[in-house]
């Protein structure tokens, strides 16, 4: 089946927009660039309802496509293992369905097959792999684009198995043959010899193969996006480092945050700055290794097991290299965990059992003083990180006590050992049960390792001596997950248990918040307020049952969601706020501030508005239909502040909150125009008339929007703006006044989708599009 796949996805979006399937169609044509491109937020705001809509509309195919990328996403991009392998199992069998095995993305599955076994245990999956993929590429033809992805994760796989010169003959032979086929070879072609060479030692013809790739890709055209320059990026990075050129090395090695952002270069940035460390030219710090601990941990509970155990060997090496000994002995528990949960251990258990040895080698820290004066010791002395790490552990090996394990897992926790620390916890509490900071500080750490099964054990062991203590873990467990309305359920029993309880309260009206419950919520709030505890002569370790500023602003964001202006105006008053009116809704004109809205593909879209109220704003710009909110809608917005005032704040600085609910709909649709600037004071006029009909106008291009002159040729300013009719103006009216105002310009503007709703000759319009080159 030779069907291209791209040609048939624009053939598809074609028939979803006449069919009026907008959302779908456009998801169709994004979910892939947001799946390479590493756009986790808006790829995880589209899937849910394009699937649903495949899947509602009988489209396999269409659903397929959509699985298929997100299945991409999750492994290449998150790299997931085990949690991705009911989905991997799932597509492959609904791909190979008779109304599915026609669709050229179908034979992907096998792709996305493959790499979720690699990621969990590529070594170990060899076997399997290569029948499936020999199997595959068998039936499919060297020009199409999926022989080039199959061929690439083949020599993956003869990489896993030790066998890098016959992954460097498979891709030449492959690269012939989609070459004798008339097409050219990918991007990632390049990254998997490159790969491979670097595992031969050969980091020099790795670099060239770099090169040779991103050369053929730009002659072909084609331009690199971010991902592919990140990749590029340090891929070289490390390919330098192991050739000793630290400097160029350094110049080509994303940012840590860079890496943190995205999985995907989180190894190879992490080996490339190991090579760095041992040439003296990178820090080997406690942060460097508590960034790595946390990626550990990512793998680890992404079920990618190899490759959280090929990262944790580089980490368990630096740790070691900086005498960090607890951190180096608990990456290497870490690593005795992992390799109970491969099929292949050859090789790497004997690096595992390497970096116990050389972690218990190091020396044990020697306390500063006897045991008996340690604590107030460290009290006049604190010490944070893997200082303070290596001291509790040698303190807790001379007196083992609570206390102080608990000191040592909070430590380990902080530096992104969470399971680490959570197992040293359920060790001390079967030897101290009772102890109450325990079990909180235990629950902490089940929660950021996500050991759900680890929550419910503590839940149902504190149920029947403290049931208080039992909702609020399950309560923080299920905020973690999302799952609000089992919030709602546990902090009402707490307060039903005990009214006077304040964070049930708070956590109890966020889930509210996030239901959509904002009565509930106010009322919460409320209450907070009435069994807070007075600020003055409240002991510090009780604070958090006083009021605090945060509870008065969720208050009146919530309160105006409910239009209670009475309340917002009294919880106003409590943070300083005066009305310029007593009574009624709060409609005052401030500041210009930004709105922080969601389009329908997930991105994010400032939009400009004057606020009304301490948590309103109306919004100014015309919009279009990928956002909910139009120009002079009231819109509610968070409490939280999205960016700092700079200190030399200047005019252009403008408060940013993001969109808590729309309020009142002002009921504008927009339409667009185009042409040629007529110039600001013709402009200004045009808007000021607009106005003063009750229309509303907003220019959304920038100074670089340039036309060409049709008469002369010269380049002109361009304008390219919305105009917003109000719901009680027809289009008629619009297109009529538009007329009017534009009569005697230069260079006329067009509105061809305004003039075909008046029902007017759009033929005028479609001239000025062709003349300009709109």
């Amino acid at each position: 089946m030779s069907t291209d796949i791209w040609a048939w996805v624009h053939d598809s979006h074609g028939r979803l927009l006449e069919s009026g399937q907008h959302r779908l169609a456009t998801a169709l044509a994004e979910i892939a660039g947001h799946a390479v491109e590493g756009r986790n937020e808006q790829l995880d705001a589209v899937f849910p309802e394009a699937l649903a809509s495949a899947r509602a509309l009988d489209l396999p195919w269409v659903e397929v496509f959509l699985r298929h990328w997100r299945l991409q996403n999750l492994l290449n991009k998150r790299h997931q293992g085990e949690v991705a392998l009911a989905e991997a199992v799932s597509l492959l069998e609904f791909a190979h369905r008779p109304e599915t095995e026609s669709c050229p993305q179908s034979v992907c599955a096998v792709q996305d097959f493959t790499i979720c076994h690699a990621n969990i245990d590529g070594p170990g999956y060899v076997t399997e792999r290569l029948a499936v993929l020999e199997e595959t590429l068998a039936r499919v033809e060297p020009a199409r684009a999926c022989f080039d992805c199959l061929s690439r994760e083949y020599a993956d796989t003869l990489e896993d198995d030790d066998r890098a010169e016959a992954a460097l003959v498979h891709l030449d032979q492959a690269q012939a043959r989609i070459l004798a086929a008339g097409e050219q070879v990918s991007l990632a072609f390049g990254h998997s010899r490159a790969s491979a060479l670097h595992r031969l030692g050969r980091y020099q013809d790795a670099l060239d193969a770099y090169d040779a790739a991103e050369g053929g890709f730009l002659a072909g055209r084609r331009q690199l996006d971010q991902d592919d320059r990140r990749k590029l990026a340090v891929g070289r990075a490390l390919m330098l480092a192991s050739l000793g050129r630290a400097e160029a090395a350094l110049e080509q090695l994303p940012t840590p945050e860079e890496a943190e952002n995205f999985a995907d270069i989180r190894y190879r940035w992490a080996c490339a700055v190991a090579a760095l460390v041992e040439a003296d030219a990178h820090s080997n710090d406690a942060e460097l290794g508590a960034r790595l601990a946390h990626w550990v941990g990512y793998l680890e509970a992404a079920g990618s097991h190899r490759p959280c155990l090929d990262l944790l060997l580089v980490a368990g090496r630096l740790a070691v290299r900086r005498g960090a000994r607890e951190v180096a002995r608990t990456l290497a528990a870490t690593g005795e965990r992992m390799l109970g949960l491969l099929r292949r251990t050859d090789g790497v258990a004997d690096r595992v059992a390497g970096l116990r040895a050389a972690a218990d080698a190091l020396p044990v820290v020697e306390l500063p003083v006897p045991i008996e004066e340690f604590r107030d010791w460290l009290t006049g002395h604190p010490r944070s990180g893997e200082q303070a790490a290596d001291l509790l552990a040698a303190a807790y090996a001379v007196t083992p006590a609570t206390d102080l394990l608990v000191g040592l897992a909070g430590a380990l926790g902080a530096l992104g050992h969470a399971r680490a620390a959570a197992d040293l916890l359920w060790a001390q509490l079967e030897v101290d049960p009772d102890d109450e900071q325990l079990a909180r500080v235990l629950a902490a750490a089940l929660i950021d390792d996500g050991d759900g099964d680890g929550i419910r054990r503590l839940a149902d062991r504190l149920t029947a001596d403290s049931p208080a203590d039992a909702y609020w873990v399950r309560a923080r467990w299920a905020a973690a997950e999302g799952r609000w309305a089992e919030v709602g359920e546990h902090c009402a029993a707490m307060i039903a248990e005990d009214p006077s309880r304040i964070n049930p309260r708070r956590l109890g009206a966020t889930a509210a918040v996030r239901l959509g419950d904002h009565g509930t919520a106010q009322r919460l709030y409320q209450e907070l307020l009435e069994h807070a505890l007075p600020a003055d002569g409240t002991p510090a370790d009780l604070q958090y049952r006083t009021v605090q500023s945060t509870d008065l602003w969720q208050l009146v964001t919530v309160a105006s969601a409910n239009r209670d202006w009475a309340v917002v105006r009294s919880t106003g008053a409590l943070l300083g706020i005066d009305f310029e009116q007593d009574s009624g809704p709060v409609d005052e004109e401030w500041q210009i501030v930004t709105v922080r809205a969601r389009r329908s593909n997930g991105t994010a879209a400032d939009v400009p508005a004057i606020r009304t109220g301490p948590a309103t704003a109306r919004i100014m710009a015309v919009l279009g239909d990928d956002l909910t909110l139009n120009h002079g809608d009231l819109v509610v917005f968070g409490p939280t502040l999205l960016n700092e005032e700079p200190e030399d704040q200047g005019l252009d600085w403008r408060p940013a909150f993001e969109l808590f609910t729309l309020l009142d709909p002002a009921g504008f649709t927009t339409w667009w125009l185009d042409g040629v600037w007529p110039g600001t004071a013709q402009w200004v006029a045009f808007r000021e008339a607009l106005t003063d009909a009750g229309f509303a106008v907003w220019a959304h291009s920038g100074d670089g929007y340039r036309l060409m002159d049709p008469e002369t040729g010269d380049a002109l300013p361009g304008v390219y703006a919305a105009l917003g009719v109000p719901p009680l103006a027809s289009a008629a009216e619009a297109d009529a006044i538009l007329n009017t105002l534009t009569k005697d310009w230069q260079h006329p503007l067009s509105w061809p989708e305004l003039a075909a709703a008046a029902g007017v000759d759009v033929e005028p319009h479609q001239d000025i599009v062709e003349r300009y080159g709109l």
